[in-house]
């Protein structure tokens, strides 16, 4: 089981870490810096050395280091002096041993004991070479940067501990939010208050509010749904209760037949009317998840066509399709194939219970520029244009003298329009194919081609 992760425990290791690796890199840069100074400044001792001593007589005279201007240097600097001839007069140190010879100014050589640096000095008849070992230069700027350093890294635990606790303060905030919508409860989801809060935090605020805004609307929803679903399923239901009471009291077989009939056309409407909510049900918001594709709607419609023939030959309609264009990809447009069949389903259904016998219903997919084109006609009563604003609305039908006796739920454009706004297509109704019995109606879909 991985473990918890901590946003003050992330942010103050890292800006520890950071800061010591700053620290590293300040260490670093001192210890240069000082080396480099103390460098400069044990090259002029040893030049002002060398200068002090070229004219200091040897006769008859030993030279010590006190003479030399060697007094407490004696552990650091080595002093060689030569003749003319190559013959060393003078060595300060003779159990440090340095090259006989060497270049005049300043050298670094390396010995046994180390590195050492060397300036050598043409002074009359004699070369006079003074040494100093590098380590002693190494140490000093060790011990300038450690100086410097040591009470930095003294203030590293002090910042981390300010860090924690500033981070604290500054996700205070965030918990008064999470606090704030644990609160929230499926009956109440008032939106959390923005005032007093951080910059920082206000954009995660404000999508909570609108996940919030979002989720009270699709229990709105819901609610009004339910409420509908047992109002209209209360009628069917009621009227299959009293035909089963008739058939049982049916006193004759012709009444009993007669009942039968009824009970068997109410069930129908009633399975009808529940597989339209369920239909419908599934596509509410947040419960389709089936991820969209390519989907030929040219080809769709014609097996749906091929699907609902028997029905118009049943009712003695004329079921036409139509592909004004054919060619390969062309009605092609990314959708869900289940979804595009119920709303195609559903469109040919309402239009072949609506024409009567004798009539006829169009179905056409068509290219238009950069949009597949579906459109469904019937030469059914049609819709008034007042009214075709409202027919997508959930259990709403038009009452009028050619639809009554017309067997529907109310939903089937509801869920056409549903599926659309899925799809991002948009629908339009007008006039269909002119028949005595009307202007009939056309529904036209348009969806975003994907070539």
């Amino acid at each position: 089981m991985s473990a918890v992760r901590s946003i003050r425990r992330e942010l103050v290791v890292s800006l520890a870490l950071g800061l010591v690796a700053l620290v590293a890199i300040a260490a670093s840069a001192t210890f240069l810096r000082a080396r480099a100074e103390a460098n400069e400044l044990f090259d002029h001792q040893l030049r002002e050395t060398a200068a002090s001593l070229a004219g200091v007589p040897l006769t008859g005279v030993p030279i010590s280091g006190a003479a030399s201007g060697l007094a407490g240097q004696e552990d650091q600097l080595v002093l060689q002096i030569w003749d003319r001839n190559g013959v060393r007069i003078y060595l300060s140190r003779p159990q440090q041993a340095l090259p006989q010879y060497a270049q005049l100014g300043f050298n670094t050589v390396a010995t046994d004991t180390g590195e050492w640096r060397v300036f050598s000095l043409l002074a009359g008849e004699r070369v006079l070479q003074v040494a100093q070992p590098m380590s002693v230069r190494r140490e000093l700027a060790a011990s300038m940067a450690l100086r410097t350093i040591v009470p930095l890294l003294a203030i590293v635990p002090l910042v981390a501990l300010l860090v924690w606790f500033g981070i604290a303060r500054g996700l205070r905030p965030l918990r008064e939010v999470a606090a704030a919508v644990a609160a929230r409860s499926p009956r109440t989801l008032d939106p959390v208050a923005e005032a007093g809060l951080p910059a920082e935090i206000r954009p995660l605020v404000r999508a909570l509010n609108g996940l919030l805004g979002r989720l009270d609307r699709a229990q709105g929803a819901q609610r009004a749904f339910i409420a509908d679903a047992a109002h209209e399923l209360r009628t069917p239901l009621t009227a299959v209760d009293l035909q089963a009471q008739l058939a049982e009291r049916a006193a004759t077989e012709a009444e009993r037949s007669a009942a039968l009939a009824a009970l068997k056309r109410g069930l129908a409407r009633a399975t009808h009317l529940v597989e339209q909510l369920l239909a419908l049900a599934r596509e509410e918001p947040g419960v389709t998840d089936r991820p969209m594709a390519p989907v030929n709607l040219g080809e769709l419609a014609r097996s749906v066509v091929a699907e609902h023939a028997a029905m118009a030959a049943e009712r003695e309609l004329h079921l036409e399709f139509a592909a004004a264009d054919d060619r390969p990809g062309s009605t092609v447009v990314s959708g869900d194939a289940a979804g595009l069949r119920v709303l195609l389903g559903n469109l040919i259904d309402n239009a072949l219970r609506y024409t009567p016998s004798g009539g006829r219903t169009s179905v056409e997919v068509a290219r238009d520029g950069a949009e597949v084109v579906l459109t469904v006609r019937d030469s059914g009563p049609g819709i008034d244009p007042d009214e075709r604003s409202r027919v997508f609305d959930r259990f709403y039908r038009v009452t009028t003298q050619a639809t009554l006796g017309v067997p529907g739920s109310g939903l089937g454009l509801a869920i056409v329009k549903r599926i659309a706004d899925r799809h991002d297509a948009t629908i339009t109704l007008g006039t269909g194919l002119a028949s005595a019995a009307g202007d009939g109606l056309g529904v036209t879909l348009r969806f975003a081609a994907t070539a």
